[in-house]
């Protein structure tokens, strides 16, 4: 019979699957989001998907951005820039609302004594509002044309066109060092600074909300409404303001 099919031409062979490796079949990566594990670098959510611009390079970058505002890396490099100067204004915001009522409370007389941080601008000054409003507007707005000329051409701004003075070349925009610099943190572990100073700016940011809502509720500034909680902390609460009743 083998000699019948050899004659007629026929030749057996194995079968094609026998043996052989079935090809791998390519799996396109989507092309905005890039998983990243945990175990790689801090997230926001653990096993979440973290956008691709978000590479965990920009200090307290935790791959959060649902609404993809820094999708474009110009309009990223604004935002950071952003929530850092945000940050530190109301980091020292923060002082201001609470170490004049806390002083206050203390018995310590200042020129503004018992005013509240929402009605400081009522209190008798060292000159007339105008006056302080325009000296504002002047030296702010200086400053912060000469930060939005660094952030447009880093280090272009390094010499201080009145005094002389120079920052350290190769700084980067929104960490000038030198005269900013006077404790000479730089010198030491900058990231991690970097990294607690865009967390307590976050927190400042929210607690200065925070403020602003219980100075519309309540008429009252921090440390008063701190202190009538830990008095009475189940009658005096988030729930018990007139807010809440109407949310309810």
């Amino acid at each position: 019979m083998a000699t019948m099919m050899a004659s007629s031409g026929v030749v057996a062979r194995p079968a094609a699957f026998v043996g052989t490796q079935l090809p791998k079949v390519g799996v396109a990566a989507r092309p905005s989001l890039a998983v990243v594990r945990a175990a790689d670098r801090p997230i926001w959510l653990p096993g979440a998907d973290v956008p691709e611009w978000l590479d965990g390079t920009i200090p307290g970058d935790f791959g959060y951005d649902p609404l993809k505002l820094g999708k474009d890396p110009e309009t990223l490099k604004w935002y950071v820039q952003a929530e850092l100067v945000h940050g530190r204004f109301a980091m020292m915001g923060l002082v201001g609302m609470l170490v004049p009522e806390l002083l206050t409370n203390a018995g310590i007389g200042l020129p503004a004594k018992g005013t509240e941080w929402f009605n400081a601008g009522a209190a008798p000054m060292f000159a007339p509002t105008g006056v302080l409003f325009a000296m504002q507007f002047l030296l702010m707005g200086w400053a912060e044309i000469r930060r939005y000329q660094d952030f447009k051409n880093p280090g272009s701004v390094n010499v201080d066109p009145i005094f002389g003075g120079k920052l350290p070349d190769g700084n980067i925009p929104g960490y000038p060092g030198g005269i900013f610099d006077p404790f000479g943190f730089a010198k030491g572990d900058v990231d991690s600074l970097k990294l607690k100073e865009v967390k307590n700016g976050r927190l400042a940011m929210f607690a200065t909300l925070g403020f602003y809502c219980q100075a519309v509720v309540t008429g009252k500034g921090p440390i008063a409404c701190w202190t009538s909680h830990l008095a009475d902390p189940w009658a005096n609460n988030v729930w018990s303001i007139e807010l809440a009743k109407v949310i309810k």
